[in-house]
């Protein structure tokens, strides 16, 4: 009685070794015992289905102007739409404080020059032996602090807008200008122009927006489903738009209104007819050697840890093994040696599972 138990158990509890190859049924014990089957779908979770996505700069390619310092604008040269090549002016601006800015810089420089005499006179008398060291010492100290202040000061020159050329120029007081002309930093399209002529703006204030616009991202809200299935180098198109890329990035953050997973993808052929922030339908095309499909899940057979489903044959059912990707709703996405168009059953499982298991049994 005892021995009986633990087989009952063993049978139950643990994964047979081997099964039959094939479990003979007719059409009529098919009918019988309530059989139907249906086609192996093709998986489209991901694959050959359109998704909502939108266009959008790549953070790289996409620079703001703003005013370097606070002022008037007193002219601009271009407006949105326009391209510009790098270096080339957008906007003037006149402004007080670089008038200011520039006061300091011409001081500062006149004590430099000051000093660099004083320092020369005292190392002469130094050498001479008329003046003590500890005097040099503090005369070349005071050069080099005046010198650290006149780079300083360059420098804010530089931050206002003033280039080195402009800079070198400005030997007198004569030379100094009320305003700068701002230039743009890339070259690229003018996509948003935030200011007016004649203008007040404070520093830092943003003047105009200008990007790069190839290649363009992509970005792609997708099944949360598809996640097993999708893959870094993907082939990415916008079929009404004919504009093709590949994918990027698989972002591990899940949009918690909708539970959708977001990609991103490349758009390198046909970009220029996109617009940032353009609503489209993207299409993730499938691995033409991929076998991934979906059956019902009503069809999935468990044996131990393996799931398998019964594929229909000549002579009744062959059993093949599968891995489940995902499930959605009824369908589950499998992985599996199939040719694509099998059939599986999807009632009367149990009595085939009965039949197989019957037959690899002593």
């Amino acid at each position: 009685m005892k021995t009986t138990i633990i087989a009952f158990c063993a049978l139950f509890l643990f994964p047979i070794p081997s099964f039959a190859a094939e479990v003979l049924m007719s059409a009529s014990q098919q009918k019988s015992l309530g059989i139907t089957v249906s086609n192996i779908g093709k998986n489209n979770v991901i694959h050959s289905r359109l998704f909502p996505a939108e266009i959008a700069v790549p953070v790289g390619q996409e620079r703001v102007v703003s005013a370097a310092q606070s002022g008037l604008i007193d002219q601009l040269f271009v407006a949105a739409g326009q391209e510009v090549k790098q270096g080339q002016a957008v906007a003037h601006l006149i402004s007080p404080d670089l008038v200011n800015l520039q006061k300091d810089y011409l001081q500062a420089m006149t004590q430099k020059k000051l000093l660099a005499k004083s320092v020369a006179r005292d190392q002469a008398l130094f050498k001479e032996g008329i003046i003590a060291e500890r005097r040099l010492l503090e005369t070349e100290s005071a050069y080099e602090e005046i010198a650290a202040s006149v780079t300083q000061r360059r420098q804010a020159l530089r931050l206002a807008g003033m280039g080195d050329a402009a800079i070198n120029r400005l030997n007198t007081a004569s030379n100094m200008h009320s305003g700068i002309s701002l230039v743009a930093p890339i070259s690229g399209q003018i996509l948003e122009q935030m200011v007016t002529t004649g203008q007040r703006v404070d520093v830092g204030m943003p003047l105009y927006r200008i990007a790069k616009l190839k290649p363009l991202w992509l970005e792609i809200h997708a099944p949360l489903e598809g996640l097993p299935l999708v893959k870094l180098g993907m082939p990415v198109s916008i079929p009404k738009l004919e504009a093709t890329g590949k994918l990027i990035a698989i972002v591990r953050s899940v949009n918690k209104a909708d539970q959708t997973l977001h990609l991103r993808a490349e758009i390198t052929e046909g970009a220029e007819k996109l617009s940032p922030g353009q609503f489209v339908e993207a299409q993730i095309n499938a691995d033409a050697t991929a076998a991934k499909l979906s059956v019902p899940k009503s069809a999935l057979v468990r044996q131990g840890a393996e799931t398998f489903v019964f594929v229909k044959s000549a002579k009744g059912f062959k059993a093949i093994k599968i891995n489940i990707l995902a499930e959605q709703g009824d369908e589950a996405m499998v992985d599996g040696k199939f040719k694509g168009d099998e059939k599986v059953a999807i009632t009367g499982v149990s009595a085939i599972k009965g039949a197989w298991l019957g037959i690899g049994a002593e």
